[in-house]
């Protein structure tokens, strides 16, 4: 049996140690016959990107023409070779890594990235060029640029720039105003970029660029304004991540049954599934990585793994968070809170970010849906509607709006779900829990009463609610057209663990006269939801109303007779 390519980003290397290798190269075929040849396609972190790109090379590369039939003889690619098969010089850089802690420090890694590639470029095709490591980057590329056009003069190059936003999402997270002086009309960064464009006056020919935001596209404009954005395209809406055949395709080689699969996709769909680029694409599509991790602990392990997502990518999606906090106040909150609650946004998704103006509200959604925290569902008046793709996204999601939480009101609370979880599972009781929401909303401030409701509260509680990791969280699930707030439900169903309903209630102080008469309504919902088959199929289920009066909680347990 072939092994899994978790972790493998080198083609080359996947094909020579016999790993599985889910065939994406119709795409190189589709790019080769677009009309551009300049192309930038961006993708949520850890969503195939660098396989991709290392595919391109290995097909492309005029010194693999020996390997050809090795490499490529059960792909699409190889048994439908275009004219262009290694033909080019691979020129490669990938920016990602680079060390941002000063304006400094990102030029001297910039450059050193620049410098590795180049030096591994001329060893590899014999080129009479020295790497003067005294000439800045866009020095030493230039007079590449210019040896090469001289002594391969009928011969092309192909640049592949890898993660070439990196060092820019991690610079902008906390410093925009190194980034500015980076990419302004005298920075390193942009020179480098239009001695590229100047190449391809000569003997740059194709250039294929791959990254999370178009964050410095709009500063780089006059110096790099030749690349065309597919990101959006619906042709190639699946080229990056799994579609559903291939995840079932995948499977059936790993020897996993049918049995087992019926088990697994639905556990694998809510999780990593839900990701759309194209308001016109044909399918969702999986996050190839996380479905890899997944399925890398099932076969070694023979069991679904206890953490969902790998503490790896967890790491890359938080560091992105930052990116969001360049856009700061009430327009902020109001996409969070109304993504979260699961309304979806109806917005245009922006091209070019620029960083010399303030981030507004259609820029931060744009960004969540680069980023992957959101994804087209639809579309509404000719514009994509936005939601959140999957359950590892709403548990990120609400781990960061905790955080703007804490942050927006100095909360200091301690959140100890270890413990909150224990007591729900073993005794099926709400206490820790209710004790951890009424800390939030005793330290939110009076003006932030003013926009509480109902909804609000269940946001709060919702968000802390799924960082109970043996629980799937469920918010309004529609049965018989009657939406049961919130239902805590295990994700191990051969533990006997409890499950949870509760019904929610808000009132203003000045109406808290008001509590008993909600306090009945609640409780004749819950019953109602009860007597639903798709509760009574629950089990060990207990309920709860929950009225909150201003930062008061009043709860209650419903018997479930």
């Amino acid at each position: 049996m072939k092994k899994l390519p978790y972790g493998i980003s080198n083609y080359e290397e996947l094909i020579e140690d016999g790993y599985y290798y889910v065939d994406k190269t119709i795409y190189i075929e589709k790019l080769e016959n677009l009309a551009e040849k300049r192309i930038l396609f961006l993708r949520p972190r850890k969503f195939g990107k660098t396989l991709f790109t290392s595919t391109l090379e290995n097909y492309y590369d005029i010194k693999k023409e020996n390997k050809f039939q090795e490499l490529f003889r059960d792909t699409y690619i190889g048994k439908n070779p275009t004219k262009l098969k290694n033909s080019y010089y691979i020129l490669k850089f990938n920016f990602s890594g680079i060390d941002t802690s000063s304006e400094e420090n990102t030029i001297k890694g910039f450059k050193r990235e620049v410098e590795s590639s180049i030096k591994k470029f001329v060893e590899k095709y014999e080129l009479d060029f020295y790497v003067n490591t005294e000439d800045e980057a866009e020095g030493i590329l230039d007079n590449l640029i210019k040896s090469f056009s001289i002594q391969r003069q009928n011969d092309k190059i192909y640049v592949i720039i890898d993660e070439y936003d990196h060092f820019a999402n991690e610079l902008l997270g906390f410093n925009t105003s190194q980034f500015k002086n980076l990419v302004s009309k005298n920075g390193k960064i942009r020179k480098w970029y239009e001695i590229l464009k100047k190449g391809t006056e000569s003997v740059v020919d194709r250039i294929f660029i791959t990254g999370v935001a178009p964050i410095t596209l709009d500063s780089l404009t006059s110096g790099f304004n030749i690349s065309s954005d597919k990101t959006q395209d619906e042709r190639f809406n699946e080229m990056m991540g799994f579609t559903t055949e291939e995840l079932k395709e995948l499977m059936t080689k790993l020897e996993i049954t049918g049995k087992e699969q019926e088990k697994l996709l639905p556990i694998m769909k809510e999780n990593y599934d839900g990701y759309k680029f194209s308001v016109y694409g044909k399918e969702k599509m999986y996050n190839s990585n996380m479905c890899l991790y997944f399925l890398n602990n099932y076969v070694e392990l023979k069991r679904v793994p206890e953490k969902l997502i790998d503490a790896n990518i967890a790491s890359d999606y938080s560091k992105l968070g930052k990116m969001l906090d360049l856009c700061e106040g009430e327009e902020r909150e109001k996409v969070i809170e109304k993504t979260i609650s699961g309304e979806g946004i109806v917005s245009e998704i922006i091209q070019k970010f620029n960083p010399e103006i303030e981030f507004t509200e259609i820029d931060l959604v744009s960004m969540l849906f680069y980023l992957g925290y959101l994804t087209i569902n639809g579309e509404e008046v000719g514009y994509p509607l936005l939601k959140i793709p999957n359950n590892v996204m709403k548990e990120m999601y609400s781990d960061y709006f905790l955080r703007i939480l804490k942050k927006k009101e100095n909360i200091d609370i301690y959140d100890n779900y270890t413990e909150i979880a224990k007591e729900i599972a073993l005794e099926g009781k709400i206490n820790k829990i209710v004790d951890l929401l009424g800390e939030y909303l005793k330290n939110l401030s009076n003006r932030d009463y003013i926009k509480f409701d109902e909804k609000y509260v269940k946001l709060i509680f919702y968000c802390i609610a799924m960082n109970i990791k043996i629980y799937r969280v469920k918010s309004e699930i529609e049965i018989q057209r009657k939406y049961p707030d919130i239902l805590l439900i295990p994700r191990e169903s051969n533990k006997e663990y409890k499950s949870v309903m509760i019904e929610f209630k808000y009132l203003k102080k000045e109406e808290n006269k008001k509590l008993k008469i909600v306090q009945e309504e609640a409780r004749k919902q819950i019953k109602e939801y009860m007597n639903f088959e798709e509760i009574k199929n629950i089990r060990n289920i207990k309920c709860y109303t929950v009225v909150a009066v201003n930062d008061e909680l009043y709860v209650e347990e419903i018997e479930n007779s």
